[in-house]
């Protein structure tokens, strides 16, 4: 009986260890963890100023290695990717839409989202095709929580102008959901030319233009309000 005992004892001992052991590696494990992760999503995360330098860097590669006319589709094509990856787009185009958004079903929201896109590529490559080597420089960058701004100039032989990109941070990434030139802001001027397409027609009619890309929008256009 006493055998008996010390082996249970014994036991007993011997699973105490190995569940301390095994307490002690979690904590550890959970501590490692909790040391490293923050640290290296510090050092995979992009800030604002990262996020619009990367961005316009890839802008302006494709402007320097598509600029053949014959490449225009190509060219098109890279940066509608752009604008998926580095744009928040949807919030864009619901803004753009303002109140006529409510009105849309949810299948008729998607068509009208991949409808903006499109629009804002072809702005952007239209745009674009003005570009005679002017130079960007990072001015500031300011932050609130989850939104920044960062300020540039944009200074070349006939252009001298400040832009201020806003961004949101969605899913651990910086995306920009708005422009500033001068004082114009991008989604407010596409809101007011889209508001006066529906004003004295409507938001069919204003989708119907997209698809026919009959409809040329003004790259910061104010809206005198």
């Amino acid at each position: 009986m006493t055998d008996d005992r010390r082996t249970a004892g014994a036991a007993r001992r011997f699973w105490l260890r190995q569940a301390s052991w095994r307490g002690m590696a979690l904590v550890a494990a959970i501590s490692l963890l909790m040391g490293i992760v923050p640290a290296t999503a510090a050092w995979s995360e992009q800030g604002p100023t990262e996020a619009v330098k990367g961005t316009v860097s890839e802008l302006l590669s494709i402007l320097k290695e598509l600029k053949d006319p014959t490449r225009s589709e190509t060219r098109r094509w890279e940066i509608e990717q752009i604008i998926r990856h580095h744009v928040h787009y949807e919030d864009m185009a619901k803004r753009s839409l303002g109140a006529s958004w409510g009105q849309l079903s949810n299948v008729a929201r998607r068509e009208y989202v991949g409808l903006f896109v499109q629009l804002l590529r072809d702005a952007l490559a239209n745009r674009m095709v003005e570009y005679s080597g002017e130079r960007i420089s990072y001015l500031s960058e300011q932050r609130e929580r989850t939104f920044a701004q960062v300020k540039t100039r944009l200074v070349g032989n006939k252009v001298d102008t400040f832009i201020d990109f806003r961004l949101v941070s969605q899913d651990g990434r910086w995306l920009v959901y708005d422009a500033v030139m001068d004082g114009g802001s991008l989604v407010a001027s596409y809101h007011a030319q889209f508001a006066s397409i529906i004003r004295d027609a409507s938001c069919a009619q204003l989708m119907e233009r997209i698809k026919e890309k009959t409809l040329v929008v003004k790259l910061f256009e104010k809206s005198g309000s």
